[in-house]
C-alpha cells in the first residue's frame, strides 16, 4: 500500500489529514495509510477520541488498554507508539510498561484487571465469560469500563489491521519505543 500525502490528498482524505496534522503537530505515517479510504481514517479518529474522552479511564489505564491489544495483535507501528505516550504523557510507570509490554503481569494491581480483562476480551473473541467480567468488576470497574474495552478494540483494530496491510513505518518520534 502506499500513503495518501497531505500536499497531494483530496476532498475528505485531505481534510482529515490537515486536520489530524494541525492537532497533533505533526501526520503519523498510519493517518495517511488510513486516508486511502477516508472512512477508515474518520472511523479511527472517531473511536479513538470517543475512548479518550468517554470510557471513564485514566490516562495510564487507556494505554493500558491500547497497549494490550496492539501487543496481542502483534502490531508493530501501535507497540511502539502507545509505550511513547504511556511514557511521556499517560504517568505509566516504568514497572508497569516493561510489565505491559512483555504480557507479563503488572505491578499495580488496577492495571493489571483492566490489561488482563482486555486480553481475556481479545482472546475470546468478546466472550470472555462471566468469571472474567466479574473479576473486572470486582477490581473497583463498572460496566461502562466493559463497554469502554469494546470501544478500544473496535479503535486499535483499525489501525493494528490497517498497519498489518500497509506495514506500516514507525514514525522518528516512536522509534525509542520500537521493539525489536
Amino acid at each position: 500500500m502506499t500513503p495518501e500525502m497531505l500536499e497531494t490528498a483530496t476532498g475528505d482524505a485531505q481534510a482529515l489529514l490537515a486536520g489530524a496534522k494541525a492537532k497533533l503537530g505533526f501526520l503519523p505515517n498510519m493517518y495517511g495509510y488510513m486516508a486511502k479510504l477516508p472512512p477508515v481514517l474518520a472511523g479511527y479518529l472517531s473511536t479513538y477520541d470517543a475512548f479518550r474522552a468517554q470510557a471513564g479511564f485514566t490516562p495510564a489505564e487507556q494505554e493500558t488498554v491500547f497497549l494490550t491489544i496492539s501487543r496481542v495483535n502483534g502490531c508493530t507501528y501501535c507497540t511502539a507508539a502507545h509505550p511513547m505516550i504511556a511514557d511521556k504523557r499517560s504517568g505509566v510507570s516504568a514497572d508497569n510498561l516493561a510489565a505491559l509490554r512483555a504480557g507479563d503481569n503488572l505491578p499495580d494491581a488496577k492495571l493489571q484487571a483492566v490489561a488482563a480483562f482486555t486480553e481475556a476480551m481479545l482472546l475470546s473473541r468478546g466472550n470472555p465469560g462471566k468469571p472474567a467480567v466479574d473479576a473486572f468488576l470486582s477490581a473497583g470497574y463498572a460496566e461502562q469500563h466493559v463497554l469502554g474495552v469494546v470501544l478500544a478494540i473496535a479503535c486499535k483494530t483499525f489501525s493494528n489491521y490497517v498497519n498489518h496491510l500497509a506495514g506500516t513505518p514507525v514514525d522518528a518520534v516512536f522509534a525509542p519505543y520500537k521493539l525489536d
